[in-house]
């Protein structure tokens, strides 16, 4: 009974101030950041300050002209597979308590993007013809 009591009296509200704390400094600090460079900061609004900035090329050709997919296919791989690296983080993280049944499935994890991979390639999606 008393291990009960113990531990309805350890977590109190009191315990998250520091992590209240913490926010309310770090949206306070954000905020006077912004005001202050608001307010000391210059402001000659002069005509090429006002138009609008498309890095500094002068643009050519039409703006809707069809894009290869390619390049989307491309970006969409990188993410699947990115995601994938970052499911190893767990893993590798409790590894050790996972034991062998942890690794079969980490194996059978890789197995299925590896096969996604060989069908991705033997399809063509990383081959560029243009």
């Amino acid at each position: 009974m008393d291990v009960l009591m113990l531990s309805a009296e350890q977590n109190t509200p009191f315990n998250y101030f520091p992590i209240a704390l913490q926010l309310v400094i770090a949206v306070g600090f954000v905020v006077v950041m912004m005001l202050v460079s608001h307010l000391l900061g210059p402001k000659r609004k002069t005509e090429d300050k006002l138009i609008n900035f498309e890095s500094g090329i002068p643009s050519v050709g039409n703006a809707r002209q069809p894009m290869g997919i390619k390049y989307f296919l491309v970006a969409i791989l990188f993410v699947l597979f990115d995601v994938e690296v970052i499911f190893f983080y767990p893993y590798a993280v409790n590894f050790k308590y996972l034991g062998k049944e942890g690794f079969l499935e980490v194996v059978l994890f890789v197995a299925f993007f590896l096969c996604g991979f060989i069908y991705i390639v033997k399809r063509g999606a990383l081959e560029w013809e243009d």
